[in-house]
């Protein structure tokens, strides 16, 4: 469907702004009656650079000359092979002429008046709504893409060509999930340390995330389903995209033919190993031999015939994720938080193509070269509503979003532009993903929702030089979100001069939900929040729930502005 071999154009221009001026760069004015969905447009867009977060406008000094950094969290000295090592971004705002525009105007929005209208009985009522599977546990967004609305059928094929709904998010004890009849889907949840800031529930939503790996790694050599074979070959997944050694249930190695351990021998092992040592290449028979490390069953044959390949930091083609981001709901004592029933987003993503560190690191320096030679120009991104937008680098991501009703539509091309950016131009993440390699590692196969913790007493991730990663974005960034508006963090981990109070931030180390986690009454008025946008649908013009117009976000900056902040880099 894409063409994954090489980057497309704006892979780093993409995230950094750098847009050209094919449309007015003045926002258009924002609706006041819910705006009508166009699914098949590409072109007259509100905003034609949308892939450039809201985040990135934050204002980085405040009025005290204070420095805030929230932007380590994305732009980092990356990794091979992600080689876009933008670092770089923290020290300046390199935005174009187009995108020196803040186009999110609903940040500015003052929501006071519309959430004071919504009782809490009512929103609670809504949120607790599971508007993804009706009580027969149908899947409601998948029996309506069956039955295709025309407005949503781009191509006029009369059927629907994207991602077609299929977990049941009813899940085992070991994070798989199960159709009515009993059935695995492929699809299995883990648990996660979330991503700093905005994606912290305390600044507005909680969510999941869940990995399918392609049938051949769900299966025997003889092609058979075999729920063993599938939990090593995601083990082994999990142990390349981080780079360590990850542990099993015990295993006999002369079943599966391949020596997870790499002790020498086959026999009976606890770990997949991580000692990658580099293939060979055969020019006589145009392949790639000798694997250090392995997939079992029958994609290890697949693996074999160079059919499906492997490498440290990559996942393997037709690997899919499924993110669902909801509203907060409140426990039945009234006294903290979980996850609610109603879904705000279903995202999807899928690898459709393979590419090399050669590969990634060619379509990463053509990108330097033509943000040099063409610094104005926008970033072109491929794709539609129905089929999802490519990232240049192999993969496809789409969404579906609430409509004014409630119920789960598909993003259309604008608002899909909003996940590429960061999916595919910043130095963070790890094969276009941020969560994986998040991934909790004693015991981390299972969904929130059968672990009535949650996330308590789990500490806090380290950072790769060992420092706690919660407690130094609260000392970088000195908030506990991109905006510096959650005034419930500040109040509690920062005193009257704004310094970090040391014993609220120990207590991070041991039990991240002292952080993360928002009162009851601030779940309350955030969930509201993001219901004006909904009802709005005003999702283009940013979909950041909050209740009073955001103060340290700018509206314009300059091209090479400084930020004040000193680089920050581990």
């Amino acid at each position: 469907m894409y063409n994954g071999a090489i980057g497309v154009a704006g892979i780093v221009i993409g995230m950094i702004g750098l847009a050209g001026c094919t449309s007015s760069n003045e926002p258009k004015e924002q609706e006041k009656t819910p705006l009508q969905v166009d699914f098949r447009s590409t072109d007259s867009l509100n905003n034609n650079a949308a892939y450039v977060t809201s985040q990135c406008y934050t204002k980085t000094e405040d009025s005290e000359g204070g420095v805030h950094n929230p932007c380590f969290t994305c732009h980092i000295n990356s990794k091979a092979p992600n080689y876009i090592n933008d670092a770089d971004l923290q020290e300046s705002y390199d935005f174009s002429e187009y995108t020196r525009i803040n186009r999110f105007t609903n940040l500015f929005k003052d929501r006071t008046e519309a959430v004071a209208e919504i009782p809490d009985s009512r929103i609670l009522a809504y949120v607790r709504e599971d508007n993804y599977r009706d009580k027969e546990g149908h899947l409601l967004l998948a029996e309506k893409l069956k039955a295709l609305p025309n407005a949503w059928d781009v191509n006029e094929n009369g059927k629907w060509d994207g991602y077609l709904p299929d977990c049941y998010f009813s899940f085992d004890e070991e994070g798989f999930d199960k159709n009515p009849e009993g059935n695995y889907t492929g699809w299995r949840a883990f648990a996660y340390y979330p991503f700093l800031g905005t994606f912290w529930p305390t600044n507005g939503s909680t969510d999941d995330v869940l990995i399918r790996l392609p049938e051949e790694f769900r299966e025997d050599s003889n092609g058979e389903e075999n729920l063993t074979v599938y939990k090593i070959n995601l083990a082994i997944v999990e142990s390349l995209i981080k780079e360590k050694d990850v542990m099993i249930d015990e295993v006999d190695e002369t079943t599966l033919g391949v020596d997870l351990d790499q002790d020498g021998t086959l026999g009976r092992a606890n770990m997949v190993k991580f000692n990658w040592v580099k293939p060979t290449y055969d020019p006589a028979t145009n392949m790639i031999r000798d694997f250090s490390m392995q997939y079992v069953g029958r994609a290890n044959a697949l693996l074999q015939s160079n059919e499906s390949l492997i490498a440290p930091g990559l996942y393997p083609k037709g690997t899919e994720f499924l993110h669902s981001v909801r509203y907060i709901d409140i426990d039945e004592k009234n006294t903290t938080i979980k996850m609610a029933p109603r879904m705000k987003e279903l995202r999807y993503g899928k690898k459709t193509h393979w590419n090399s560190y050669a590969q990634m690191q060619n379509a990463a320096a053509s990108e330097i070269k033509e943000k040099d030679q063409f610094p104005e120009r926008l970033r072109t991104i491929i794709g539609n509503s129905e089929e999802g937008l490519g990232t240049g680098l192999g993969w496809v991501y789409q969404g579906f979003i609430e409509d004014a009703q409630g119920d789960l539509r598909p993003q259309n091309y604008e608002e899909t532009q909003f996940c590429i950016g960061c999916h595919s131009g910043i130095g963070a993440i790890v094969d276009s993903t941020f969560v994986f390699p998040r991934k909790l590692e004693k015991n981390g196969w299972y969904h929130w929702s059968r672990d009535s913790n949650g996330l308590k007493g789990i500490p806090e991730p380290l950072t790769r030089d060992g420092r706690g990663e919660y407690g130094l974005y609260l000392e970088l960034n000195h908030a506990g979100d991109e905006f510096r508006a959650n005034d419930e963090v500040r109040e509690k981990f920062f005193d009257a001069n704004g310094a970090l109070k040391k014993e609220e931030a120990a207590k991070i180390r041991e039990d991240i939900p002292s952080l993360i986690y928002p009162s009851t009454k601030r779940a309350l008025e955030l969930n509201k929040a993001y219901k004006v946008i909904v009802d709005e649908q005003s999702y283009i013009y940013g979909r950041d729930a909050h209740i009073k117009p955001l103060n340290n976000v700018h509206q314009n900056v300059e091209s090479g502005q400084p930020t004040g902040i000193e680089r920050v880099e581990f």
